[in-house]
């Protein structure tokens, strides 16, 4: 695993506890909500300006994930059991290498595909089963902008490796 997130082709993301707070609201005909980071969508669209590669793969099957990644124009893969193989695949169909692929996770769920990865990244508030396979922990936690502060990050590191190539 190499430290220069410039390197990174494309970037995936869990969910729950990543793009959210982790909580979920039910009213009373069982209908789900979740809480979003705006400010999450200004880190992705700087990605997408890059040329990076983005999507969700999510184990939740509720309406609400399909629906927030279609706003921010990215892939989603929700309902998956097995994050490596959908993780696996999906590097395949891009022509992305498991190498130069980061996945932003919180918890055990998330471990095959940390594992998998070049660059595995957590939340700052990510379980404590993931911690010790973690490249990079974000300062701020799930739904409080975690995924903005690791797209910029990533958006400065290429930043600045184009600027020593000029």
């Amino acid at each position: 695993m190499s430290g220069d997130l410039s390197k990174i082709r494309l970037v995936i993301f869990d969910f729950d506890g990543v793009f959210t707070d982790n909580a979920v609201y039910v009213d009373q005909n069982g209908v789900e909500s979740v809480r979003c980071w705006r400010g999450d969508g200004l880190g992705l669209e700087a990605l997408r300006q890059l040329g990076i590669e983005m999507a969700v793969v999510s184990t939740e099957t509720n309406p609400v994930v399909e629906t927030r990644c279609k706003k921010l124009q990215i892939r989603c893969i929700s309902g998956s059991n097995d994050k490596a193989t959908a993780v696996k695949t999906l590097c395949k169909s891009l022509n992305i290498a498991l190498s130069e692929t980061c996945f932003l996770g919180n918890d055990r769920n998330d471990l095959p595909a940390l594992n998998l990865v070049g660059y595995p990244a957590i939340v700052a508030d990510a379980d404590e089963s993931v911690s010790s396979e973690a490249f990079l922990k974000t300062s701020k936690p799930g739904g409080f902008g975690a995924v903005r502060e690791l797209c910029d990050m990533i958006s400065a590191a290429i930043t600045k490796q184009s600027r020593m190539k000029s």
